[in-house]
């Protein structure tokens, strides 16, 4: 079921890995785009694009955003940071709480009809263990709870695709590390596609079925941290060896990464880890794309590594 034709949209955090992907969708449907920047300089993929107005401004600041959502009929905020600067929340507060209400408030005033939010997967449960979720499931809570528009809000599990931080990150990790020790290689995910998360805020746009709902998003399988570790390691043609430390020492080894540039591991991520990233129940695309179709071709374990694994993969279906 259908409203009125959303025809222009406005994203939060549009110059993402997500949002790219999002962009890609609504431009085939015919739909006007705008996005913020602080640097547009640097995102000149979207600028040769004549169907995406890249705009400089902060998206901190309530002024600008006013100005940029008037005349669009819909806004989408990706806007999220898994760490920061400090240890306190203060940042995660200020990305994830502050800027939506800041974004609910100048949709309001501007008569936004479209309001789309991403959470993270856990945020709705009682009490989530880390600033991030914490923050994340603030916001949400105030998505929800506005009557100014039609709101959704899509909650995924950990997201894979070409430029992914996740599956990336431990490729490069696996490059250098001759040993893993490995923080909660029990914690458990199951991965969703960049394209299927894509899909689904598109097609909520204009859905009035997805009103005033949050959306669990997951992939096909379910995998622990520490058989996605080793699978990218098969990719990459960097098999290693996992060990999987005990809390203490992962909660040491968290405590000591977080103040490595780049933080590959902080306590606040250690904490959210201790939460199991699998859907209660989905809202799932007629066939979500599974891992193992996407991740070899752009881990760059090279055509015998994809070859091998597809043989690996095949030999596990006959085993199950």
């Amino acid at each position: 079921m259908s409203i009125d034709s959303i025809r222009t949209v406005c994203l939060l955090g549009g110059t993402g890995f997500v949002g790219h992907h999002i962009i890609t969708r609504l431009i085939a449907r015919g739909m006007k785009v705008r996005v913020l920047s602080r640097r547009p300089h640097r995102h000149r993929d979207l600028l040769v694009n004549p169907e995406v107005d890249l705009v400089e401004g902060s998206v901190h600041d309530p002024d600008t955003l006013a100005r940029q959502f008037e005349g669009q009929d819909a806004v989408i905020n990706l806007v999220g940071i898994l760490n920061e600067r400090g240890h306190n929340g203060a940042g995660f507060r200020a990305a994830h709480v502050d800027l939506t209400e800041k974004a609910l408030a100048a949709a309001e005033q501007q008569g936004v009809r479209r309001f789309l939010q991403m959470s993270a997967l856990k945020a709705d449960m009682d009490d989530p263990p880390s600033h991030y979720l914490r923050t994340k499931a603030e916001a949400e809570r105030a998505v929800l709870a506005s009557t100014a528009f039609p709101v959704t809000v899509f909650r995924p599990s950990v997201i894979f695709g070409r430029e992914d931080s996740f599956l990336n990150r431990f490729a490069t990790l696996l490059r250098f590390a001759p040993v893993m020790p490995l923080a909660r290689a029990h914690a458990r995910f199951a991965p969703v596609y960049v394209g299927d998360v894509a899909d689904h805020f598109v097609d909520a746009l204009e859905d009035v079925e997805t009103h005033g709902q949050g959306f669990e998003l997951c992939g096909p399988h379910v995998y622990t941290l520490g058989e996605l570790v080793r699978y990218v390691g098969r990719l990459t043609g960097h098999r290693r060896l996992v060990v999987p430390l005990p809390d203490w020492a992962g909660a040491l080894q968290a405590s000591v990464l977080e103040f490595v540039p780049g933080k590959p591991l902080s306590r606040d991520n250690f904490a959210s880890l201790g939460v199991d990233s699998v859907c209660e129940s989905t809202m799932q695309l007629p066939c979500p794309t599974r891992l193992e179709t996407i991740a070899p071709e752009y881990l760059g374990g090279g055509r015998e590594a994809r070859k091998q694994e597809r043989r690996t993969h095949l030999r596990q279906v006959d085993r199950g």
